[in-house]
């Protein structure tokens, strides 16, 4: 068994700074060995696994959708056993309370009779949170995570306890039962940096599928990452550089997604109700970062931002029933998007 190779940390104060160039390959590196270890238990899905590991090197959630059966959970479940962090599951359940989540407060009396309260940590704290099946609880629970998300903390009573880092959620919901399900508000869907559609896998990813899964065997995976790690990648990917003119086209692009803004295009005034927030721009520059810095380059480009813009978008746009009645949902209205808004071209020098 080979052992990974090491982590991208800081070098001790003795010894010189390596340079960007050596600590991004060395951060490919393992990338690609979590991709391998991750492959040893699942088979296919390369942009989801692409996907998940760019939101947690950026420190973001992500919301996993799919039918049952996909290897959602065990995707997570998986990804949490390579990286060595603490991991905790929660079965979203009709009955479950916000405190269930986030821990409560005990009386406890001690040898003199004395009484006071203790406040017993609930699975919330943890480093990676897989909220499972996160539609099937009523919103004031599915509210327990909104400030763990956006602050990394949570309140109890008067007191505020921080989460420790690094802290992400990763949500699963079904798609196609709504009977006993709460549609999550759209302020927690915004929380997400990725809503990612899990699809069915390919004919010989499916026969790879059956013939690993019934034979009775079980495959372990290999630790590639602490959190300390993650932390330091966390900063690199931060680092990487980004060229006005790639913001100027985020903005671009998320802005020609609300209807009531001038520069959308006349089907999206007709199509959606409402478009991105300033968020979304934020989770594509971002996220632009991680695909850069996991392809091993120093700046982002344009068609990196098109590479994450459907699963960055499609939780942030609503469409109407026009858009329905034409058969266009949300994701084709992005596809449409990133056809017609033109990447900006450099300002052409001009002699004085």
């Amino acid at each position: 068994m080979t052992s990974p190779p090491p982590a991208p940390n800081s070098p001790p104060p003795n010894q010189p700074a390596r340079n960007l160039g050596d600590v991004l390959r060395e951060f490919s590196q393992h990338q690609q060995t979590m991709r391998a270890e991750l492959a040893k238990v699942i088979v296919g899905q390369s942009d989801t696994i692409e996907q998940l590991l760019a939101a947690i090197f950026t420190r973001g959630h992500c919301l996993l959708e799919g039918v049952p059966g996909l290897a959602k959970t065990l995707m997570v479940s998986t990804l949490a056993e390579i990286l060595d962090v603490s991991f905790k599951r929660i079965q979203f359940t009709p009955d479950l309370m916000p405190s269930d989540i986030t821990g409560t407060q005990v009386m406890e009396e001690n040898e003199s009779g004395r009484r006071s309260f203790r406040f017993v940590q609930g699975p919330i704290f943890t480093n990676i949170l897989l909220a499972d099946e996160i539609n099937r609880t009523p919103p004031k629970t599915q509210a327990a995570l909104l400030e763990a998300m956006q602050e990394r903390q949570i309140t109890v009573g008067t007191e505020t306890y921080p989460l420790t880092p690094p802290f992400f959620t990763i949500a699963t919901q079904n798609p196609i039962e709504q009977e006993g399900t709460y549609p999550l508000p759209e302020a927690q869907l915004d929380r997400f940096m990725f809503n990612i559609k899990v699809g069915y896998p390919t004919a010989s990813e499916e026969e790879q599928i059956l013939t690993a899964t019934t034979r009775g065997e079980t495959q372990s995976v290999n630790k590639v990452l602490s959190s300390r790690a993650i932390l330091n990648i966390q900063k690199l990917v931060s680092s990487i550089a980004v060229n006005p003119l790639v913001i100027r086209y985020v903005a671009q692009l998320v802005r020609a997604t609300r209807p009531k803004d001038e520069t959308a295009p006349q089907y999206i005034r007709d199509l959606v109700d409402w478009g991105a927030g300033p968020r979304a721009g934020q989770n594509l520059i971002n996220g632009g970062k991680a695909i850069a810095a996991m392809n091993g380059r120093f700046s982002v480009d344009p068609s990196d931002i098109q590479r994450i813009a459907i699963p960055v978008l499609r939780h942030r746009i609503a469409t109407n029933f026009q858009a329905q009645a034409e058969g266009m949902d949300t994701d084709a209205v992005i596809e449409r998007l990133l056809k017609d808004i033109p990447v900006p071209e450099p300002e052409k020098m001009t002699k004085s």
